[in-house]
């Protein structure tokens, strides 16, 4: 069913498709992306797959809306750039983008050479595939006076601001969760969406750059 605005006029695409099997990876870009939306850019919708097939399903339910697709080409059921190749072969004029994990030069030249919007590392900070969903229009231009606001420090959700606190104050997970009153799964969730968040793999590093 198509999405139709007051008097039946279909409104403009204001969603985007987010493709990745790892959970954390979703996590991560949705909490950035919405912390991110200014007021008015609040009905912003992030779809999300863990695989191609529930992607095409999306695709075909909500083309009408989605304007950007972040399409990772590692997902459990294909592989490398087969997956964008259907992608497109299903829906040809759809703009899609990839979340890549691989550092190869060469497949990042052969996706580029098939047309994609950008080839974007999933191991760089995700500020790049920020400024990429902005510069896409899904996101407004932030004025001058906030552009602070942009840094991940600033995208934090106030439990994530809490758990940061506690990790550089050298707790463990279980310490953490106790103090959260959380389980220890979640806390290692909110960890390692904070890793993810500052484009780093480890508390060390986490530790060593914010301080």
């Amino acid at each position: 069913m198509d999405f139709v605005g007051p008097r039946g006029a279909k409104p403009e695409r204001d969603a985007l498709l987010l493709v990745d099997d790892h959970e954390l990876i979703r996590l991560g870009l949705r909490t950035l992306l919405r912390n991110q939306a200014a007021p008015a850019e609040e009905q912003l919708q992030i779809l999300e797959a863990a695989n191609l097939a529930e992607a095409l399903a999306l695709y075909a339910r909500h083309e009408s809306k989605i304007r950007l697709v972040l399409l990772d080409l590692a997902l459990p059921d294909v592989q490398g750039l087969e997956g964008l190749a259907t992608f497109w072969r299903r829906f040809p004029s759809a703009r899609v983008a990839v979340l890549s994990g691989s550092a190869s030069e060469a497949e990042a030249a052969q996706a580029r050479a098939l047309g994609v919007a950008a080839f974007l590392h999933k191991s760089a900070d995700l500020g790049e595939v920020l400024s990429f969903v902005r510069a896409s229009g899904l996101l407004k231009a932030q004025p001058v006076g906030d552009a602070a606001r942009t840094g991940p420090l600033e995208s934090l959700t106030r439990r994530q601001s809490e758990v940061l606190a506690w990790v550089l104050q050298g707790r463990s997970n279980k310490e953490i969760a106790v103090l959260a009153q959380l389980s220890e799964g979640t806390v290692k969730n909110h960890v390692s969406a904070l890793l993810l968040l500052h484009g780093v793999r480890s508390r060390a590093q986490l530790i060593s750059r914010l301080r």
